[in-house]
Order: C-alpha cells, then sequence, then structure tokens
C-alpha cells in the first residue's frame, strides 16, 4: 500500500493539536480540505483513527498505534530526501532556491551575484512556484533555500530569517473608479470583489485577503487564481482588486491593472528560509549571508 507522506503529515498535525481548526492553522490550508484528507487516509488504511466530537478530535486505538510511529517515520524520510538531493547539488555545484512572486524584489541579482563570487563553479538555480504553494518547495525538500512571503504554512519547523518589509498595496482595474485616486483606505475596499489564492491555502490566503483586517466583514470573492499571469488577467478583466506588495507595481505592470498605496492595513515581510538539517551547510549559509547583507550590508 503507497500513502501520500502529506495525508500522513496531516494525521500528526490533526493528532498533535487535537482540533481541525487548530491543525488547519498550523497547517496553513482550509478546515474542510484537511477533513478530507484525514478522511481519506483513513479510507486507506480502512480504520477510523478519530473519533470526532464538539470538543475537538480524540484519537482511537488504531490512531494513538500510528501516531506514535509517523513523526519519527515522517523526520527519516525528510532527512533521506534531503540528503539525497544534497548530494545531487553538490555534485552538480547548483544551489537550488524557491521564489514566490518578485522573490527578494530589487536584492535578489545582487544576491545571486554575490553568491557565486563568494562559491566559484556553483550556480543558483532559481525555482518559482505557484501561490498554491507557499513554501515554494521547501516543506518538501525540492529546494535547499526559499525567499518566501510571510507568513507562511509550516514556517514554526523551519529556520526563517527576515530581510525586509514593504507595504502592501492594492492593484485593480485600470477603469476602476477608484484607480483615480493616488492613495486609498483599506475600508474603501471592504465591499470590492477580491481575486484570491485557492481555498486549500487556507491563512496565506486569508492573509493576502487581510481577513483579520477587516473589522468582522465578510470577503467578496469574484475568482480564485495561482499564478501571476492568471491574477493580472483576472484582475485586468474587473474580476476583483488585489491587495499586493508594493513591487508588484514594478515587477507585474501591465496595460489594464492599475497598482495603488493602501492605507490601514498591515505590510508584507521577505524572508529567506531553508530546513533546520543545513544549519551545517557552508553552501546554504553562505546564501543566507548574501541575502541578510544585500539589504543590512555585512555583518
Amino acid at each position: 500500500m503507497d500513502v501520500d507522506t502529506r495525508l500522513l503529515r496531516s494525521f500528526v498535525a490533526v493528532a498533535e493539536e487535537g482540533s481541525l481548526t487548530r491543525a488547519a492553522e498550523r497547517l496553513f490550508v482550509s478546515q474542510p480540505a484537511l477533513t478530507r484528507q484525514v478522511r481519506q487516509l483513513e479510507t486507506l488504511l480502512g480504520v477510523a483513527l478519530f473519533t470526532r466530537s464538539r470538543t475537538g478530535m480524540a484519537l482511537t486505538e488504531p490512531g494513538r498505534a500510528l501516531a506514535r510511529r509517523v513523526p519519527p517515520l515522517l523526520a527519516d524520510w525528510d532527512g533521506t530526501l534531503r540528503e539525497a538531493r544534497g548530494a545531487a547539488s553538490r555534485a552538480e555545484r547548483v544551489l537550488r532556491v524557491g521564489f514566490l512572486a518578485s522573490a527578494a524584489n530589487e536584492s535578489t541579482p545582487g544576491i545571486i551575484a554575490e553568491f557565486t563570487r563568494r562559491r566559484p563553479g556553483w550556480r543558483v538555480e532559481m525555482r518559482q512556484a505557484a501561490w498554491s504553494d507557499p513554501t515554494a518547495g521547501l516543506a518538501e525538500g525540492d529546494v535547499d533555500a526559499a525567499l518566501l512571503r510571510l507568513p507562511f504554512p509550516g514556517q514554526g519547523a523551519l529556520r526563517v530569517a527576515e530581510l525586509l518589509e514593504e507595504p502592501r498595496w492594492v492593484a485593480l482595474p485600470s477603469g476602476h473608479p477608484l484607480a483615480a485616486r493616488e492613495e486609498l483606505s483599506f475600508q474603501e475596499l471592504w465591499d470590492e470583489p477580491f481575486v484570491a489564492a485557492p481555498p486549500d491555502t487556507g491563512p496565506w490566503r486569508d492573509y493576502w485577503l487581510a481577513a483579520d483586517e477587516r473589522g468582522g466583514r465578510p470577503v467578496r470573492i469574484g475568482a480564485v487564481t495561482d499564478r501571476p499571469d492568471d491574477w493580472l488577467s483576472a484582475i485586468a478583466n474587473g474580476y476583483g482588486v488585489a491587495l499586493a506588495p508594493e513591487s508588484a507595481a514594478r515587477f507585474y505592470a501591465r496595460p489594464g491593472v492599475a497598482y495603488r498605496p493602501v492605507s490601514g492595513v498591515s505590510p508584507s515581510r521577505v524572508a529567506v528560509a531553508w530546513a533546520p538539517a543545513d544549519d551545517g551547510n557552508a553552501v546554504v549559509r553562505d546564501f543566507v549571508d548574501c541575502c541578510r547583507e544585500a539589504v543590512t550590508g555585512p555583518r
């Protein structure tokens, strides 16, 4: 029997939290998506893993047996996978870096240039991820480091160094009445339909909708996308507006889309992240140092 490790990670989160709601928040997925994953695992194994009640999720006897075995199994698998991929990376002298959207903005070319200066013969392979993968492949061990927007799923299990902060602006159709304004307040956007990330991204999606900064007002969803091109098209075609980093106005300018500053909403933060297992990896450490120095200067 083959079982997707994603289902096992979901099981562990629910077992440890004792609550679908808290586990979904921890994994940055929606609660319905997490419920489906737990049920899928129960179906595959042919046993009930939890008893469900108003007070939460309690492990059954088979569930307790699985909960004892799965965490070390996943840790061994993650270590094996990272070791194999790390060996391939070293042999090819390639550092794989995942990123979302504009990575570290204008600092990115300088980071790569400084890294290749420190590591002659090495190259950086930048891998752009869809918004449905807010860790840009880091959680699955597909990359050695990642340039990410905070917060992101599983952040507490990884090493994170914050690099920079930038305001969140709004992207809206250029023909929208509000596009004629120089600056907007977030409250003026509360009743607008928003272009959102997929529901399965849970709190990640909520963050870019600023769901907690609306005074309890529900969000109207006009379209759902997980890649920049589709996001821009949805906005240009009038399906909704969207919050975006200030840098999006430079990196994602296109006809039909206007960007305006927004007051009354918290800023976005960019960080470099890596796995704790790579704390002793000199190559990853060099890349992290290059990231830090690019935005703060040499330490």
